[in-house]
């Protein structure tokens, strides 16, 4: 840390010389940190595929969650610190529930990225909190087509066909860059994921570290179970 620095650093509401929240940028820092994350598009759905990395052979994998059910159309992905990404799970969920209450129809997946980038701000301006250090990828199906979005900590948002998170995300971005094609289907695509990951990672898959999610135009979104995920590592190391 240099020493002009420490002054603009101590506090959320601050702004450094050059514009910059040193707060904001430390919570990227933690996502940056974070699990490797994966969501791409395909023909008619998303994809979103997690290395939850078990760091010891005594952790029951099944006690990680990285992959949310947000609303029967809608799921994200998380990296950074999984405390706060649940926090906003919880209240994805409870926006998503209420405009349904109010509305009688499920909430547009844009919308509700939007709102929960809106509260993400909120803990970047006022004094006494601090930005969230996670960032989500948000996935859902609506009647404008499939989305997969990708948040940030300072409340930013952007709309990605491919896009990563956590450890390795700039491996992850290159190898998409060379190899995604539009309109996959939902097996190329899973796999493209995993290849993605394992770059990224560069170790062997091992299945019981990787959470898959779906959410496809006719079909709710889902997390895939034990033995569809195993199969879809087996095609990664055949091919």
């Amino acid at each position: 840390m240099q020493p002009g620095q420490m002054a603009y650093d101590r506090a959320i509401t601050v702004f450094s010389p050059d514009g910059r929240l040193f707060q904001v940028e430390y919570a990227r820092e933690a996502v940056r940190r974070g699990t490797t994350t994966v969501g791409i598009k395909f023909k008619d759905g998303v994809a979103l595929v997690v290395d939850k990395r078990i760091a010891s052979r005594l952790m029951e994998p099944t006690s990680m969650e990285k992959i949310y059910l947000i609303d029967e159309h809608i799921g994200c992905a998380t990296s950074g610190l999984v405390a706060d990404a649940r926090v906003l799970v919880d209240n994805a969920r409870v926006m998503s529930q209420v405009n349904k209450i109010t509305y009688g129809d499920k909430i547009g997946v844009e919308a509700l990225v939007k709102r929960i980038c809106d509260y993400k701000q909120q803990y970047t301006q006022y004094g006494g909190v601090r930005p969230f250090g996670t960032s989500l990828l948000m996935a859902g199906v609506d009647d404008r087509g499939s989305h997969l979005f990708e948040t940030d900590p300072s409340g930013g948002l952007a709309s990605y066909k491919a896009t990563s998170i956590g450890a390795g995300r700039n491996v992850v971005m290159d190898f998409f860059e060379e190899n995604y094609k539009e309109d996959l289907d939902v097996d190329d695509a899973v796999v493209l994921a995993l290849k993605g990951l394992k770059k990224a990672t560069e170790e062997e898959l091992n299945p019981k570290a990787i959470e898959v999610g779906l959410v496809r135009v006719d079909h709710n979104f889902r997390k895939l179970e034990q033995s569809e995920v195993e199969k879809y590592v087996k095609m990664v190391s055949a091919s």
